[in-house]
């Protein structure tokens, strides 16, 4: 099982992640790609790569016999498949093995064992492993046996959960509080399962009220020796998917750590686990009850919080187990030592449900703090595109104690330089510093029991505009060629003084402006003066400035990205678009008209021209980034045309239903 070259089968921030240990460990590395990833991270640092197809990109790293014939072709003794894509597909870990090559993961049998939640409950019963009450599909995957299971249950089957049964992350996901909503939220599961893992099946659970999600990592050699690594709490979730994750869990006493730790044992041996894998559990809210969720037979977005705390690194111990290493350790020998925290970043907008987001990252940059990892895909200059998962990077501290660690991951993201897409950042912010957040008293449910202050949050941007205001008025003056040697600001005539428009959101702010001489400007926003005084400027990609604003003293850096401004200052981020001075003749977006909010590909269309609307009713459902996305009326009207039908792809911007 000796191998010295490693073919990476994924992209982005799970990739560069894995080539970092390779490189550790003496490995030669192979990267793959798709067109749309030519200049990638990923592709640029490994020692060799191959580009395996054309678009759709989003379906390149799918492709498991092209992936095959390029770890064949680059002499590549194994493949490391991540995870998300090819991490969990049986068929693929089968062909690895028969042509000769070593499948970085657990075998075949055993990711086919897990690769169906309904044929992983029922082996995790046969163990004694408790589960969550529901209906597998055993008596048929059609609507007529879902509804006839659960009207079986009685009247407190009730809120249900319908998950997909190929696949995890939230895809297909959905939760059913009446019996008159089940059709369709199957109908609507089944298209996105079969989109994401290309199989529609299902299964419905009891819907477990105020519950933690809880993991157990565990690690399995071919000798038989399965033992855990502790678990992690990944209850902060929105949309089905986890955002904020850490090791240990805040709610987890020492009983309670030995009975998941046994059950996740159990559970991998019953499979015959080898490699790293993830046993997930729903705990009822008061810390007694554990059922099974599944095992996902792969590494984890959030293994690094169990890196952070074991001082073990996951994937080398993967690479040593394909070689046929037995464990370094046994369950004796591990420790949990301080604490971790992960958060994730995405392009996407809280204020918009999450809606993710596309565009070109103008900067990006973290500050170094002690004790911080970061796990990136990106870097400044990159594109985000509607082909894959809309994470960005993964921030990660370690403290000696849960409160060290959230103020260290806290100081990172208040001094971060994410600029050009909408992401989460503010929002992440805000439930670091949130005070259930910080006593430990987490649920599935945190984001939408305190989502009226973590979402919507406006900060005064006058402060900021004054200071875009001034570095805009140094940056013409640094690039003047016409008589150089005339003072900032000088003036012939009694004109009034020059006044910049700023958009901030949907705010149009206007700051005149004055230079006084001596790195000193008046400032006028609605008729208040404050006089900005520069002490300190360094140029380079960011323009940071140190500023004295009546008598406060601030540090800011400026990110300039053509008529927009984006201001860093006291750990919050403003971007202020400034205004032309003449309208620009843009047409006007009529508040009838149904728009596409980013690119994507239309799944459904559900109305027609001609037929009456209400308000919020469904009209379009637009596919992108790998979830479904119900595009509503925004008021009451008549269908007046419909501009796109199934399979159209869409640009962000673009109408798709006139209304009147």
């Amino acid at each position: 099982m000796t191998f010295h070259k490693v073919l990476v089968a994924n992209r982005g921030e799970i990739a560069r992640r894995i080539l970092r240990t390779c490189r550790a460990m003496g490995l030669e590395t192979v990267a793959i790609c798709s067109e749309a990833d030519l200049r990638a991270p990923h592709v640029l640092e490994a020692d060799e790569a191959v580009c395996i197809g054309p678009p759709p990109a989003a379906e390149s790293y799918l492709r498991g016999a092209r992936i095959i014939e390029a770890a064949l072709a680059t002499g590549a003794g194994a493949i490391h498949p991540g995870y998300g894509f090819l991490s969990e597909n049986e068929a693929f870990a089968r062909a690895v093995g028969d042509a000769g090559l070593v499948f970085v993961g657990p075998t075949p049998d055993a990711i086919a064992r897990m690769g169906s939640k309904i044929a992983a409950k029922r082996l995790m019963a046969e163990h004694g492993v408790p589960i969550v009450p529901g209906y597998d599909g055993r008596d048929g995957q059609d609507d007529a046996a879902f509804l006839g299971a659960v009207t079986a249950m009685g009247p407190g089957a009730f809120p249900l959960l319908i998950k997909a049964s190929a696949g995890g992350g939230g895809k297909g996901m959905r939760i059913v509080r009446r019996l008159e909503d089940l059709s369709a939220a199957l109908q609507a599961g089944r298209r996105e399962a079969l989109a994401s893992f290309g199989d529609d099946a299902l299964l419905v659970e009891k819907y477990i009220e105020n519950p933690r999600h809880i993991e157990v990592q565990i690690l399995g050699d071919a000798r038989g020796n399965v033992v855990h690594l502790f678990e992690r709490e990944c209850s902060i979730q929105r949309r089905h998917q986890k955002i904020l994750e850490e090791a240990p869990s805040p709610g987890v006493d020492a009983a309670l750590r030995e009975r998941l730790g046994a059950a996740a044992v159990a559970a991998g041996k019953a499979i015959g686990y080898r490699s790293a894998g993830t046993v997930e559990f729903v705990v009822d809210g008061d810390l007694k009850g554990i059922h099974f969720l599944e095992v996902n037979t792969r590494l984890q977005v959030e293994h690094p919080v169990t890196e952070l705390v074991t001082g073990h690194d996951l994937v080398r111990l993967q690479l040593e187990i394909a070689m046929g290493r037995p464990l370094p350790f046994t369950q004796a020998d591990l420790r949990i030592q301080g604490h971790a925290i992960e958060a994730r970043l995405y392009a996407e907008d809280p204020d918009q449900d999450f809606l993710p987001q596309t565009g070109r990252l103008v900067a990006f940059d973290f500050p170094e703090v002690e004790g911080l990892r970061l796990d990136a895909g990106v870097r400044a200059g990159d594109e985000v595109s509607i082909h894959y998962d809309p994470m960005l990077a993964k921030v990660i501290a370690w403290g000696s104690d849960r409160a060290e660690a959230n103020r260290r991951l806290l100081a990172a993201l208040r001094g971060a330089l994410v600029h050009g897409v909408t992401t989460n950042l503010r929002f992440l912010r805000a439930v670091l510093g949130h005070p259930a957040w910080q006593s430990g008293a987490l649920s599935t449910h945190f984001i939408a029991e305190h989502k009226h202050a973590l979402v919507g949050l406006t900060v005064d941007p006058r402060r900021a505009v004054r200071i875009a205001t001034v570095a805009r008025a140094l940056t013409i003056d640094a690039a003047r060629a016409l008589l150089p040697d005339l003072p900032l600001g000088w003036r012939n005539s009694r004109f009034a003084d020059p006044e910049e428009r700023w958009l901030a959101g949907d705010t149009l702010i206007a700051c005149g402006h004055r230079a006084l001489g001596q790195g000193r400007f008046l400032t006028r926003i609605a008729g208040d003066d404050v006089v900005v005084e520069v002490l300190h400027q360094s140029a380079g990609p960011t323009n940071e400035l140190v500023l004295k604003l009546g008598d406060a003293i601030c540090r800011a850096r400026i990110v300039v990205a053509g008529e927009t401004t984006y201001v860093h200052l006291a750990g919050d981020d403003f971007r202020l678009d400034l205004v032309p001075r003449f309208a620009s003749g843009e047409r006007k977006v009529d508040s009838g008209t149904c728009q596409a909010p980013m690119p994507g590909k239309v799944i459904a269309v559900r109305v027609v021209p001609g037929q009456a609307v209400e308000a919020n009713q469904p009209l379009v459902v637009l596919e992108a980034m790998k979830m479904e996305h119900t595009l509503e009326a925004p008021a009451a009207g008549t269908v007046a045309e419909v501009l796109v039908a199934p399979g159209d792809v869409v640009q962000g911007g673009q109408d798709l239903v006139i209304l009147k």
